[in-house]
């Protein structure tokens, strides 16, 4: 999958509407990423636009996004600089040059001084080297990722050196060619015309390769060297099909594969996967491109947000793995302890026999009817001796007890601290992650640090809302302390409780009142269920569900942590596009 340079000419087409727009808001989500809210005339809150920008090498772009954005309290750098520079300006050019990944948008600004200057935002679109750079009067004011010579030898990316293009091999642009012109650049060549064209047109992608392979031959593998008259002929009917989807008539399409995984796309149909993969048509580029990406970059989002927070987890996650080893391996030791009683009663009972001074005995066990040698402290008596042994028999005894009290809650704190991270990885924003912060701290996982007194007085997350096909509402909880209250307080009796059967998860509730929901009802919210949980890329996930009335809390249990009866199980394959659709409705 890459975005290439040809949809990004498409992108660019449809974004120059932009044109005239004023910057209104900048900010910036996550690490790699940028967004900034364009304000076209008329200054109604519908002709607001949003303009994301990802340098982030799995999801770079730059596209039009209907997504919403936690806008952080505590601005980066780079957007503050952007803000500086940016700020208020107006949105007079996008460019390209010819179909590279590069798009440059031009922004008309006031300095500081006040005088009127042009910044430029480039955005380079090149996988992992992918990049967000502002420019003004040809030299770098600041990138979203500083490269210096010990990462690239090849090109520098640094404030106030002059900005230069990365290294662009020569190759046809598909707007500017015929399809003659690529067929006799493809003439001498041996290697797979699907790898040939990528090297011979710039701006395409393998994708776009294999299918123009697969409509010449029905073969995406097929050769270049040997290509007869009538498989050239179909390649060149595709490259002006091509072209004349660039020029306004393109397809754009969106592979997902039998698991609902977004795989690919491209601005033209494709055929070569044959029913292995669902088409989805769209008629923008740009809500191409949100779509197709917006799963990713939200997870994405998480992950930095969370990094910190599930490095902490983790840890504390092995921590209690490892202690629970050693407390297990200790537990196995203590099952010797009846050793020790039986030489403490055969020392009692041939006490007679023994002296102080010795330093061990053999005795008959009346235990087993076997001779017994046991070791003696020398300078103890022989009632001392038995004494000794007593001492460490109870010292086994009370070990065991403990431990055993103490393994019990190393498996309940690894069952949480996983409940934990489960609820980490689904978060949604800053306030949630506090929120299990907050929680952390309380069951003692963190030490120090404080709640802000904004923290305190913000209203917790609400649980999330969908609706079922039926009509019943269903809520589903987000954190551990949700989860609670979510079934202890807010479900009625009558209410319907579920949860993935052994595997970390929300808590989702079936809001009955008072109606028996039915069975795609129960369906339904059994998928949300298996969705929400360490299970949500499984298939046959196995969840529970029974009345509301006959869930509990044990004293003392930790947060999330219930007990249930009179349930029943449903298997389950966690749909994304089902989540989505019930969503809507909620």
């Amino acid at each position: 999958m890459s975005l290439d340079g040809a949809l990004l000419h498409c992108v660019k087409e449809e974004l120059k509407n932009l044109i005239g727009a004023r910057v209104d808001k900048i900010y910036q989500p996550s690490r790699e990423e940028i967004v900034l809210t364009l304000r076209l005339l008329g200054g109604a809150d519908k002709s607001r636009k949003s303009l994301i920008f990802s340098a982030n090498g799995g999801s770079a772009r730059v596209n039009l996004t209907s997504a919403e954005f936690e806008n952080p309290q505590s601005p980066p750098m780079f957007c503050m600089l952007l803000r500086k520079h940016l700020g208020g300006g107006r949105l007079v050019d996008i460019r390209q040059d010819g179909l590279e990944r590069i798009l440059y948008f031009d922004f008309e600004c006031t300095n500081e001084i006040g005088d009127i200057v042009v910044n430029t935002v480039v955005s380079e679109i090149m996988g992992r080297h992918s990049n967000i750079i502002v420019v003004r009067d040809g030299r770098v004011v600041d990138s979203i990722k500083r490269v210096t010579d010990e990462v690239s030898s090849v090109r520098r990316v640094l404030p106030n050196i002059v900005y230069e293009t990365p290294p662009r091999a020569e190759r046809l642009n598909l707007l500017e060619v015929t399809s003659g012109e690529v067929l006799r650049a493809l003439n001498g060549r041996t290697d797979r015309l699907a790898k040939a064209l990528p090297d011979i047109l710039e701006g395409v992608s393998p994708i776009f390769a294999r299918e123009c392979a697969y409509c010449a031959a029905g073969d995406v593998d097929v050769p270049c060297g040997g290509l007869m008259d009538e498989q050239r002929g179909r390649i060149g009917v595709f490259l002006d099909k091509a072209k004349a989807a660039l020029n306004g008539a393109a397809e754009f399409t969106m592979l997902t594969d039998e698991t609902g995984k977004k795989k690919d796309f491209c601005f033209v149909d494709i055929g070569q996967y044959g029913s292995a993969m669902t088409v989805t048509k769209f008629d923008t580029a740009n809500a191409l491109l949100d779509d197709f990406f917006s799963s990713a970059g939200r997870a994405e989002r998480t992950r930095q947000r969370a990094h910190d927070l599930l490095k902490t987890v983790n840890n504390a996650y092995e921590r209690v793995s490892r202690k629970l080893e050693l407390q297990k391996k200790e537990l196995a030791e203590c099952g010797e302890r009846e050793v020790f009683r039986v030489c403490g009663d055969l020392i009692n009972a041939n006490i007679y026999q023994l002296e102080k001074g010795m330093t061990s005995c053999t005795l008959d066990d009346f235990y087993t009817g076997e001779r017994r040698e046991i070791k003696l402290d020398a300078r103890l008596t022989p009632s001392q001796n038995a004494q000794r042994y007593y001492a460490e028999y109870r010292k086994l005894d009370t070990a065991e007890k403990m431990l055993t009290e103490l393994i019990k809650k190393g498996a309940d704190d690894l069952v949480y601290l996983d409940s934990v991270l489960d609820c980490i990885s689904r978060n949604e924003n800053e306030q949630e992650l506090n929120e299990i912060r907050r929680e952390l701290r309380e069951q003692g996982f963190i030490r120090g640090g404080r709640d802000k007194p904004d923290d305190k007085r913000k209203k917790l997350s609400e649980p999330m809302k969908f609706r079922s096909t039926d009509g019943f509402e269903i809520l589903v909880g987000k954190n551990n302390k949700q989860n609670d209250t979510l079934t202890l307080k807010t479900a009625k009796a009558t209410d319907i409780w579920l949860h993935t059967k052994d595997i970390a998860g929300s808590h989702v509730i079936i809001k009955t009142d008072g109606k028996t929901p039915s069975e795609q009802t129960i369906f339904e919210a059994a998928q949300l269920a298996a969705f929400h949980s360490k299970g949500r890329s499984g298939s046959g996930v196995p969840v529970d569900y029974t009345a509301v009335k006959f869930v509990k809390k044990p004293a003392g249990a930790k947060p999330g942590m219930v007990i249930f009866t009179n349930n029943k199980t449903l298997y389950v394959t966690p749909d994304e596009s089902v989540t989505e659709k019930l969503r809507a409705k909620g």
